[in-house]
């Protein structure tokens, strides 16, 4: 899924954030392979990781989520953004499969959700077959139906309905060219025989297929609720909570939904009564709230990360460090270079900025190494054993005599580029200018507005030289990370989403095909790792970070914890109040 880029960081004197931090023991070293384990040890925003924080909540209560922002998409076929595909599919609507809602290695495990079971293969694992559970009803009362589950699917294809995770088109035989069901066709790879039942025919051998179920273009939409791009504002719930009220940019407001089951949902613990989001705060303002938890604020949590400006104020006082949630998220920052025209198709000048960048500095600039780590490979250390490999060898802070001789073997001794990123990465970009001056290469810095930066970056025609973009698999194996983010087949128009680089290289596709024909897990994740090594020689991204995920939460919250699967994103299906009554909304 399409890491939504650090949208809350305010220009910070990144001094006092180490400050902080040393006062706390220090951190461990900047330039990490991946340590597993020992980042929990030495480093102080990682004191709770793997803890399930405010012990069990008590049923009732308003829990209000404070945000600086509205949600990229809410409707089904278009959520695959973090934080607003965990909020989505843990309170509004449910999938085939889904992920444990437990911290740590636990939240890996997949559990069925609509479905009975995990879904059953045949036909060489070309055909997967699930079956939804009895009793199941949206919001006003009416049946969740196979059909629905087969539309949404259908709906993902849809050129109006960009964003959304793209597995379907993928992954089904026959979906070559089909642009969904708004005209009335339909797909005959995806057959319901009757209303609980739902058969995939894919085009290929796919033995993950349950783990893709989990995402959301395996949640239901009825055909008689499509309002097109307009379902984003009010999605018709089949969780345990319903829109009460959507005022886009200000305030979204969830109460109960009364025909949701928790007989036919294990996951989801619908504590609270009602959660409230308020948007549009600025992450310093929704810092201090947080942290003061006074009156109200002691009942809410932060939608995005906090402030490095902020983390003085946390990480050296453990009456509040205890109510600080910092898993790291599973994703990986990258700087994608446009491979699609000059300066960089040519693979000299995409190596230069390998070596002329300054991750040290790209890595103070989002708040020191408390809250990030240098990456050295694409895919994240949760999806290589605990370390990223690291083939390239080049130190944290660069090579920038390096990059010049690359730059003028290349026979361009200056490049001059754009660099395109959300307003809130501004300090991260200027990081980004500043470490490939020193090679020659002049960087000018465009900003966007956060809401609409993966859509702007997503325009072919008009994309920008260079993006800082992440990518988190949507489930812990190679196939949901390198094809997305380096196939250059699935490069689209508008909304296009992960290759952000226009990477097209025939060698890659056809090693990424091969790997997933494998029928050995084992042999395919090395292949994988070798995959990401060999792309990384052809540098269309560099990898920056692994970031942290530092959430607050106030004194009055319960069962809080970072989910590894949602990028380290509070788990939405678990958490709520210890004292309902002291809460308001």
């Amino acid at each position: 899924m399409t890491k939504h880029t650090r949208l809350a960081l305010a220009t910070t004197l990144v001094a006092a954030l180490a400050l902080g931090a040393s006062a706390c023991g220090g951190t461990g070293g900047k330039g990490s392979q991946g340590q597993g384990q020992n980042r929990a040890k030495n480093n102080p925003a990682a004191a709770n990781e793997g803890k399930i924080l405010g012990g069990t909540p008590a049923k009732g209560g308003t829990l209000t989520v404070l945000s600086n922002q509205d949600f990229a998409h809410l409707d089904p076929a278009r959520n695959w953004v973090m934080p607003a595909m965990d909020f989505g599919t843990r309170l509004l609507y449910r999938t085939l499969v889904t992920f444990k809602a437990e911290p740590g290695k636990g939240g890996s495990e997949l559990v069925p959700d609509l479905a009975t079971d995990l879904g059953k293969s045949s036909n060489g694992g070309r055909t997967w077959t699930f079956t939804l559970k009895k009793g199941l009803k949206y919001e006003d009362g009416t049946p969740i139906r196979a059909q629905d589950v087969k539309y949404n699917v259908e709906r993902s294809f849809a050129p109006d309905l960009t964003g959304g995770p793209d597995y379907a088109a993928r992954l089904l035989a026959g979906a070559k060219g089909y642009t969904g069901p708004l005209q009335g066709k339909h797909l005959d790879s995806v057959k319901t025989p009757d209303d609980h039942t739902i058969v995939f025919e894919l085009a290929r051998p796919v033995a993950e297929f349950a783990s893709i179920a989990t995402l959301t273009t395996f949640s239901p939409v009825p055909e008689a609720q499509e309002k097109g791009a307009q379902y984003d504002a009010r999605p018709f719930s089949s969780g345990p909570y319903k829109i009460e009220s959507y005022a886009r940019d200000k305030k979204l407001v969830l109460v109960r939904n009364p025909q949701w089951d928790p007989a036919t949902d294990p996951v989801r613990k619908a504590y609270p009564d009602r959660f409230v989001v308020v948007m549009g705060l600025k992450g310093a303002q929704i810092d201090d709230r947080i942290i003061a938890s006074a009156g109200p604020d002691a009942s809410a949590v932060q939608w995005w990360d906090l402030n490095p400006a902020s983390a003085p104020k946390v990480l050296p006082k453990p009456e509040i460090k205890q109510r600080l949630v910092a898993e790291l998220s599973g994703c990986t920052d990258m700087l994608q270079l446009n491979t699609s025209r000059a300066p960089f198709n040519d693979p000299k000048v995409r190596e230069a900025v390998q070596y002329a960048l300054d991750k040290e500095a790209v890595v103070t600039s989002g708040g020191g190494p408390a809250l990030n780590e240098t990456a050295t490979a694409y895919m994240p250390p949760s999806m290589t054993g605990g370390r990223q490999s690291d083939s390239l060898k080049i130190a944290p802070a660069g090579d920038p005599e390096k990059a010049k001789q690359l730059l003028a073997a290349a026979g361009k001794p200056s490049v001059d580029a754009t660099l395109t990123v959300s307003t809130g990465d501004k300090t991260k970009a200027e990081a980004i200018q500043q470490g490939l001056g020193r090679a020659g290469i002049k960087v000018r810095i465009d900003t966007v507005d956060p809401a609409a930066y993966n859509d702007a970056i997503g325009e072919i025609k008009s994309a920008p030289d260079m993006v800082v973009s992440g990518w988190c698999p949507d489930y812990p194996n190679g196939s949901s990370f390198l094809p997305f983010v380096f196939d250059g087949r699935y490069i689209k128009e508008t909304g296009n989403s992960g290759n952000n680089s226009q990477f097209r290289d025939r060698a890659t596709m056809k090693r990424m095909d091969e790997i997933a024909a494998m029928t050995d897990v084992a042999s395919a994740d090395r292949a994988w790792q070798e995959l990401d090594a060999q792309i990384l020689a052809k540098h269309p991204a560099v990898p920056m970070l692994i970031e942290r995920k530092p959430l607050m939460i106030g004194t009055n919250v319960a069962g809080a914890f970072g989910h590894p699967i949602w990028a380290g994103q509070l788990d939405y299906a678990t958490i709520g109040l210890k004292d309902p009554s002291k809460s308001q909304g």
